[in-house]
């Protein structure tokens, strides 16, 4: 630009006079100023603008907007808020350039995440010694400081395996602390992978498939006996369980018992008076048979008396009725027999009136003999 402004200047004193050449030098200037350094800056989104006043030392803190700031008098840094995310890749591995050292003395690498930003209350403060580069600066030193002294307090197993959470936990506190006091935030911090070296590796896996072998046994072990446990413990609720069962079974009996007990209380008497009930009942129906018995007898014997007296009166009848007709038929043949005596042709004439009409009949003295026909009639001789 200067040669630029020289050649101005010169255009300049060529055609204005030299009383001229001074006033439009300095506008010249002043315009230049303004456009190479403009005197409003902007602070975008997610960015904080610290403002410092160069004659009496007056420092403002500026947020998401535009900030007059005049050349020669104000200076104004900008400085972004948002997350940063460092990760020293020097350091992960254990071949590279800066890896960490063991308490063993062994080399090793660990993949490092630090998640940072820096301190919106604290800007104003610290943004006078801020450097530019943060990560190379402030980041990277504060975690070197913390990283190597903390790594070298352990063997790799414990690095590998069983101290990590308590060493993360210690960079983290200490971390935090040195990075605070240059007016950062420390978000998190995650260690990954852990590289260690070759030959070291392969011992160690070895060593943890032994130990992964020997841990598998002893749960293996431990759920064997728990599972021993377990069954034994079954056994003892199925035998608690039984006990009570038979329990409750044998209290259910006594109570059974104790209600039957209580129920026979009242039925038996209930069944001796029943007793009692059916023996009068039995007693008053055999009273009852006995009196129907005595009377049916006695009805019997009034029947069996009228019906003798009924027979014995028919008979009565019968023997005077028999004797009535005896006596009118032996009246009636001594009648007929004195008749007959002195009529003796009496029977040949009924015996001739009993014949049929077809008969002719012949009427004959009787027989000398006393045949009822003459002989000379039936055509044999006398004698």
């Amino acid at each position: 630009m200067l040669p630029r402004v020289k050649e101005m200047v010169q255009s300049i004193r060529k055609q204005f006079p030299w009383g001229l050449v001074v006033p439009v030098a300095i506008v010249g200037a002043v315009a230049y100023v303004i456009l190479s350094h403009p005197p409003v800056q902007t602070v975008g989104t997610g960015e904080a603008g610290v403002r410092e006043n160069r004659f009496n030392g007056e420092v403002t803190q500026w947020r998401d907007g535009s900030v007059l700031v005049l050349p020669g008098l104000h200076e104004m840094r900008v400085f972004s808020l948002r997350d940063r995310n460092y990760r020293p890749t020097e350091m992960a591995r254990s071949d590279g350039p800066a890896p960490l050292q063991s308490r063993e003395g062994l080399s090793l690498g660990v993949d490092l995440s630090v998640r940072y930003a820096l301190d919106p209350a604290r800007l104003r403060d610290v943004a006078s010694r801020l450097p530019e580069d943060l990560d190379k600066q402030i980041v990277e030193p504060a975690i070197r400081g913390a990283i190597y002294k903390e790594f070298a307090k352990y063997t790799v197993r414990e690095i590998f395996s069983t101290q990590r959470p308590e060493i993360l936990k210690t960079v983290e506190a200490d971390l935090k602390a040195k990075l605070a006091a240059d007016g950062v935030l420390l978000r998190s911090i995650v260690i990954g992978k852990v590289d260690l070296p070759a030959d070291y590796r392969r011992g160690m896996d070895q060593l943890l498939a032994e130990e992964l072998a020997s841990e598998k046994m002893r749960y293996t072990l431990e759920l064997k006996d728990k599972r021993v446990k377990e069954v034994a413990l079954d056994g003892e609720a199925e035998k608690t369980r039984r006990e009570k069962t038979a329990e409750a079974h044998a209290r259910e009996q006594v109570i059974a018992a104790r209600g039957q007990e209580e129920a026979m209380k009242h039925v038996l008497p209930l069944k001796e008076r029943q007793i009692e009930q059916r023996k009068l009942e039995a007693e008053a129906d055999k009273q009852t048979r006995i009196r129907g018995a005595e009377a049916s007898a006695a009805a019997r014997k009034i029947e069996a008396n009228g019906e003798a007296d009924a027979r014995q009166k028919l008979a009565d009848a019968e023997a005077y009725r028999l004797e009535k007709v005896g006596k009118a038929n032996a009246d009636q043949m001594s009648r007929e027999g004195l008749i007959v005596t002195a009529h003796p042709l009496l029977i040949q004439k009924a015996m001739a009136e009993k014949l049929s009409d077809k008969v002719q009949v012949i009427i004959a003295p009787p027989g000398g003999d006393g045949d009822i026909v003459s002989a000379a009639l039936l055509g044999r001789p006398r004698k």
